[in-house]
């Protein structure tokens, strides 16, 4: 049987695609060289965006003037960021503490947790506690641990002194814009892939809040009636971690059950608190958010997950933080260039890069025809 020809591909088309490859890794390079800048820009220009959001939604919902709505927006967002910082930071804080009588207990309860486990698979002399603490650099992950805290209030300060500047750059956005597209067309093309930009990522935004204000108070409830110490601090943590694709749901559906099993004597909280969260976070996951997303984040989930794994390997917690915005964003860019559309396709998760509503406005409207034409007056 006779050999199938190849495929004959054009020239210039590997040559792009080899170019527009190479700039992905050179990209990818970049933004891990310069991480400790770039990820306070992009939290600033993250918060940014919800500012903005935020004062159209106070402008729609208010009688408000522009200059009032975006004041209390600006309010709202940076005094919202600042006190999750405080609040998660205070919170953890309090475990290492004898407030509650709990850290006291860790130790003995941790004892008793071996002691059941090696019992159950018939070890009968299981290590204590003490045994693994000694075999652990415990100085050196608390070096890593009051590292990672003054990272996290130094990225603060950075992030607010960013987003101070990119506030007081807006006046000029305008006329930058005209200044570099000169024509019309090309400028309406431009504010027409920012709107995309922005509108997938107060879209995303928007259905992890309203989804995680739902997941939170169930969560509550559910604490409270176990009886669990911090339950506040806990339903905030399990609504932080929700904007983490993939792992913001494990760490949700898992540290309050480990919590539960230092404070209580018998397992069932445990059981009852882990059995619960992940009856939520399925019905969250799969009937909740699916429904409420719709067209908006038009995401393969495997490219959420690569998205995960890259931004949490190149600007660590941030990363994770920002990944699907980010993925959001490149899908938006990529798909207005013939070069890389084919990228933002891959990135797709129906192979339509724009959203249903989108793809309707962008696609060419036919003219009507009159049905009475008008008359010339015969002179």
């Amino acid at each position: 049987m006779p050999m199938k020809p190849p495929i004959a591909v054009p020239t210039s088309a590997v040559a792009r695609n080899a170019l527009v490859a190479l700039a992905v890794v050179g990209v990818g390079a970049a933004v891990y060289w310069m991480a400790d800048i770039l990820t306070p820009l992009a939290m600033a220009i993250f918060l940014l965006i919800m500012i903005d959001g935020v004062k159209r939604t106070i402008e729609h919902r208010t009688n408000l003037p522009g200059h009032l709505a975006g004041i209390a927006a600006l309010l709202l967002v940076v005094l919202g960021f600042i006190a999750s910082i405080a609040f998660i930071v205070n919170g953890a804080y309090g475990f290492f503490t004898d407030a509650s009588g709990v850290s006291a207990n860790i130790g003995p309860r941790l004892d008793q947790i071996l002691r059941d486990g090696s019992a159950l698979v018939g070890v009968t002399n299981p290590p204590t506690t003490t045994d693994l603490i000694n075999q652990i650099d415990v100085r050196g992950y608390l070096m890593t641990i009051a590292g990672q805290a003054q990272g996290v209030v130094t990225g603060a300060i950075f992030v607010m002194i960013y987003l101070g500047f990119l506030l007081a750059s807006q006046n000029g956005f305008r006329r930058k814009l005209v200044n570099m597209f000169p024509d019309r067309t090309a400028r309406a093309e431009a504010l027409e892939v920012f709107q995309r930009v922005r509108g997938g990522v107060e879209g995303y935004l928007w259905v992890q809040t309203v989804t995680g204000v739902m997941i939170c108070a169930a969560a509550w409830i559910l604490m409270r009636i176990v009886g669990l110490q911090n339950a506040e601090f806990w339903t905030f943590v399990i609504f932080i971690v929700g904007f983490i694709p993939v792992l913001g749901g494990a760490i949700a559906g898992l540290a309050p059950p480990l919590f539960a099993l230092v404070q209580f004597e018998s397992y069932w909280p445990a059981a009852i608190l882990l059995g619960g969260l992940q009856a939520i976070l399925f019905i969250s996951g799969n009937f909740i958010q699916p429904r409420m997303q719709g067209d908006n984040q038009n995401i393969d989930p495997v490219v959420v997950l690569l998205a995960l794994a890259f931004w949490g390997k190149v600007w660590g917690v941030v990363g994770m933080f920002l990944s699907t915005p980010l993925a959001v964003m490149a899908m938006a860019i990529l798909a207005e260039f013939k070069g890389s559309r084919w990228m933002a396709i891959l990135l797709s998760g129906d192979g339509e890069p724009y959203a249903q509503d989108e793809k309707a406005e962008l696609t060419p409207k036919p003219k009507r025809r009159r049905v009475n034409p008008p008359q010339t007056k015969a002179d």
